[in-house]
Formats: structure tokens, C-alpha cells, sequence
């Protein structure tokens, strides 16, 4: 399909039939969290038998109660992880995983068995000059615009317009309907004391100037809300979320020592609540941009003091992390913090940083083997950080690294960690 070409024709949503769009075997996508066009995804639920056969829909995290493992009679239900709502499409055993990196949602989204035929967004209405805004989020949206044969956009009047590099006019689109609907808002959160301690350690490694990228969660934010006392930060995120406006209303985040984009931050999307949505409306200092660009080892290589701040389910004594799989069950995700932890390696004083607390539910996330996939190899592992302190593991040997990692475990496991690990390092040289 080639760019402005599309119908742009606007029709009532009580008109509006997917019968018409939607081919058995089709794959439908959508903008995750807050981006989701709910009252298309609630109607394309209703309507799920309307296309005759079987179709599959590629879901991003959800905070949305629209998937129901129930509507697996006639969908199959494909994620890139299983955070937030999805997790009951998981549990009920209907949810197939990608396990893709985020820099690789491009080439994987247009091409190839996994490739998106119909497009489902939110967008915010016209400007004055007839530009729609895609709002809340860009990132892997956007090749979509042109590669899927079908788009059709909810014109949603209380979505907040936001800065892109990609413009888009009623000829992109086949479809729009037009609601006034609140956008979803992220899930509250709140940050306890051991959060409280790995912030602190964690912020001591973010120096005045650095540009960071955050993961999500009570943690990463707790990390941000730290830094009130830094100066001059940059903002180079897959996602931004309240904290930031926090620091960005304190003049902390002001991207004026930025290497690359100076002046503004820059994001693929948006996951936090009207006040993050509220800051962004028509705000030219904050740009969104596609993954292949947030999310490019290039890009981020070239940030100067770039700070990559992410979390993991359980990190193994030589640095391996696990940041998808927990007793046996799919939670997480391999996203994107080894392309952000690749790009940080690559950053002139640039730092990755996994943080994590060191146990959950008496057991520890400090461990000997892990218990689920290797999401980022020990060989990019950087700095682990928990409420004990922080073991730089680089440049050190497996030895080394084994000592730095037991000093930041659980004090009651340490002993148990290091006889399971030498029990199993001398099993192999028998």
C-alpha cells in the first residue's frame, strides 16, 4: 500500500464490520497499554466469528480486560510477553510467545510468517493543518502504517497529540471512527522500602549529564525518583511514564548535554497516567520516534552517558539473566533491555544497570542456575544492582563475578548459593 492512499473513509461505529476487513488466517495487531483503540478491540471481540474462520491477533503488554481466554474459540492469541492482562491468556494455556527483541519488531512485524495484515490504532484527531497524531505510541506502530493491508484508526478526541516523525492524513488510514473515550492509564504502583534501597544504589551510578532508559515497573520509577538531585539528564526511552514529568517539571531532565536529539526526550510510547499524557499534548520537547530508531544499537551508541535502568526475574552468579520465565510460567518478556544494555556497552561512559530485589517469597533471585531462559547472556551482563549494593561484573572472570554477585545475594542464601555452584562447576570437570 502506498503512503496517503487509503480510503480515509469515516463511518459510525455501530456501522463499522470487520467481516469486511478481517480474512480468515489474517493476523490483527494494535498499540499496547495505553494506546489501545478499545472500542475497536471490543468490537472486533464481539464480532470475532464475523470473518468465517480462525485469525490471530499479536498483542503488546495489555492493561485492558478485552482478550478473554474464552474468545479463543475462534482467535489465537500471540504476544511478545505475558505482562500485565495477558497474563490470563497465559495461565488459561492460549497464549503462544515471540520471544523477539524489540529491534527486531520491524523486519518480524511487515515480513514473514508473523507479519500484520490488519492495523488497528489510536490516534488523536486532525490539527489545523490536517495531520493526525498517533498519541500515546509510536514504536512498532509505525512501519505498520504501510506495510498492512488494512488500517483502521479510532479517532479518539481525548487521546493526547503528540510530536512523531511520521505525519499522518486521513489517506493513511481506510477506516477511522470517532469516540471520546479516557485512554487506559497504567496500573498504580507503589515502591516499598527494598525498592527504596535499590534506587539508592542504583542512582548513585547516574551522573549529571547521563541520558537514561528505564524498564517498567514500581522499581525503575523508584530509580528515577531519585535523581532529583542530578542535573542536566536526558531522556532516550523505549517508554516515559510519570516519573519523568516529575523530573522534567523539577528542571532536572532539561537534554541540553544530550549527544544526539538535544533539547528533547525521546520515546517510542507512553506507559503512566493522564499526567504523563497531559505533559505530552502538543509538547515538541518530547518526540516519539519508531523502535528501529529508540531501540537501534547505532543510536544508542552514540549517546554519551547513556544509562540503561532494567529489571530481571532472577540473575545467575556468573551474570546470566532471566527476565522471562517463574515457576515454570511465561510472566516476562525479552523486550528490549539487551538492545538498550548492547547500546549502553557501545555509550562513552555509558552503564548497564539490572536491578532487581535479591529475593521473593523467601526465596532467592540470586542463584546458582537459573530456573528459565537466558534473556541476556553473561557476556553482556554489566552492573547488578540490589537492596544489598552493587556488583560490577565487568571486565571480571567467572570467579570474580561468583564473588561479587554472593556479596549482593540474600545474606541467609550465600553459603547454599556458592556450595550449589561449586558443587556443579566440579560435576563438570569430573
Amino acid at each position: 500500500m502506498t503512503h496517503g492512499t487509503r480510503a480515509g473513509r469515516s463511518v459510525d461505529v455501530a456501522q463499522l464490520d470487520f467481516a469486511q476487513y478481517v480474512r480468515p488466517g489474517d493476523t490483527v495487531t494494535w498499540g499496547q497499554c495505553g494506546a489501545e483503540p478499545c472500542t475497536l478491540t471490543e468490537l472486533l471481540m464481539a464480532q470475532r466469528r464475523a470473518p468465517g474462520g480462525r485469525f490471530r491477533v499479536f498483542v503488546g503488554s495489555s492493561w485492558s480486560g478485552t482478550l478473554d481466554p474464552a474468545f479463543a474459540d475462534c482467535v489465537d492469541f500471540v504476544a511478545y510477553g505475558a505482562s500485565g492482562t495477558n497474563r490470563r491468556l497465559e495461565r488459561a494455556g492460549v497464549l503462544d510467545i515471540l520471544p523477539c527483541h524489540y529491534s527486531q519488531f520491524r523486519s518480524v512485524l511487515t515480513s514473514g510468517p508473523n507479519r500484520i495484515d490488519v492495523l488497528l490504532l489510536q490516534v488523536a484527531p486532525a490539527d489545523e493543518t490536517g495531520h493526525y497524531s498517533l498519541s500515546i505510541a509510536h514504536e512498532y506502530l509505525v512501519p505498520l502504517i504501510d506495510s498492512a493491508r488494512v488500517v483502521i484508526a479510532e479517532v479518539n478526541a481525548a487521546a493526547p497529540w503528540t510530536y512523531g516523525k511520521r505525519t499522518l492524513r486521513a489517506g493513511d488510514f481506510d477506516v477511522l471512527v470517532h469516540t471520546d473515550r479516557a485512554p487506559l492509564e497504567a496500573p498504580a504502583t507503589q515502591a516499598g522500602e527494598i525498592e527504596r534501597r535499590i534506587a539508592q544504589h542504583a542512582s548513585s551510578l547516574i551522573e549529571d549529564g547521563s541520558t537514561i532508559q528505564f524498564g517498567l515497573g514500581a522499581l525503575p520509577e523508584a530509580i528515577v525518583g531519585q535523581l532529583r538531585d542530578r542535573r542536566e539528564l536526558g531522556v532516550h526511552s523505549g517508554t516515559i511514564g510519570d516519573a519523568v514529568v516529575d523530573l522534567i517539571e523539577a528542571g532536572v531532565v532539561t537534554n541540553a548535554r544530550k549527544s544526539r536529539d538535544r533539547g528533547v526526550s525521546v520515546a517510542g510510547t507512553m506507559m503512566g497516567t493522564r499526567k504523563v499524557y497531559a505533559h505530552a499534548h502538543r509538547n515538541a520537547q518530547i518526540q516519539f520516534r519508531s523502535t528501529a530508531y529508540t531501540h537501534d544499537i547505532d543510536v544508542l551508541g552514540s549517546l554519551d552517558r547513556f544509562v540503561a535502568i532494567n529489571s530481571a526475574l532472577e540473575v545467575d552468579l556468573t551474570g546470566q539473566v532471566n527476565a522471562e520465565a517463574a515457576g515454570g510460567r511465561y510472566v516476562g518478556a525479552v523486550g528490549g533491555a539487551l538492545d538498550f544494555m548492547r547500546g549502553a556497552s557501545r555509550s562513552r561512559g555509558g552503564v548497564a544497570i539490572v536491578a532487581l530485589a535479591s529475593s521473593a517469597r523467601h526465596s532467592s533471585r540470586i542463584v546458582a542456575h537459573l530456573s528459565g531462559p537466558v534473556s541476556t547472556p553473561r557476556s553482556d551482563a554489566a552492573v547488578i544492582v540490589t537492596e544489598h549494593g552493587v556488583a560490577d561484573l565487568r571486565g571480571l572472570t567467572l570467579a570474580q563475578r561468583v564473588e561479587r554477585m554472593l556479596a549482593i545475594a540474600p545474606p541467609e542464601c550465600r553459603e547454599a548459593l556458592a556450595q550449589s555452584h561449586h558443587a556443579s562447576r566440579d560435576a563438570v570437570t569430573v
